[in-house]
């Protein structure tokens, strides 16, 4: 396999998918480059043609890692927890990680896209109750699975992908205004990950392409 001396994380401060493969280096301990792309400047960056060739779906994140070039997230951090030492990221109870991919593709494919960027471009001057309206719906659904899954953290006691899914999607919910009182296991095992140094460091507060007024 064909190997870097680093990988490269092509991606935006704000972005959660972004943020997601922040976490999971973090978590690894695996030190990596970064190269920002704007979602909004120039009319967004991601849209050039020259980004076009690392990521089709012209999106971030995008990683060069190994000699070869990745996109989706979830993809990402499976490539690094098939790949990489340091703690893992799915347990390795079939029955808990099924649980772990559930919850992933719950926020990553049932929620996030709904109120992401591209779509909130394109639904003009009611983003903001667009936005609310999915969140609000998702995390109807998700708080009832964390009932059933969650130790400390989504799935049982350990980190896993479900957790460097929910931190920047409950970040997203707080962007939104959305009203996290009827939430409470989801507003428990958030407030007790943000607190955690890889979730810490890679929060969008703190990142190379954050701007100033952002910055904490």
């Amino acid at each position: 396999m064909a190997t870097q001396t680093k990988p490269v994380l092509y991606g935006y401060f704000r972005s959660s998918c972004s943020w997601r493969v922040r976490i999971a280096f973090a978590l690894k301990g695996i030190a990596y480059d970064q190269v920002p792309v704007n979602l909004i400047k120039d009319g967004g960056q991601q849209l050039t043609e020259q980004y076009k060739t690392l990521n089709p779906m012209q999106q971030v994140p995008a990683v060069s890692i190994d000699g070869i070039t990745l996109s989706q997230s979830l993809a990402i951090i499976q490539y690094l927890e098939e790949t990489r030492p340091g703690p893992h990221l799915l347990p390795a109870d079939p029955q808990k990680r099924a649980q772990v991919r559930m919850i992933c593709d719950h926020i990553a494919a049932g929620i996030q896209p709904l109120q992401n960027l591209y779509v909130l471009q394109k639904i003009g001057n009611e983003k903001a109750e667009w936005a609310q309206h999915f969140i609000s719906r998702g995390f109807e659904a998700l708080e009832n699975i964390l009932k059933q899954t969650a130790g400390k953290y989504c799935v049982s006691d350990e980190i896993s992908m479900a957790d460097i899914c929910l931190v920047p999607q409950v970040y997203n919910a707080n962007r939104f205004k959305v009203d996290l009182a009827p939430f409470p296991t989801i507003k428990r095992i958030n407030k007790t990950l943000v607190e955690i140094e890889a979730f810490r460091e890679s929060h969008p507060s703190r990142q190379p392409d954050t701007p100033a007024e952002l910055r904490t």
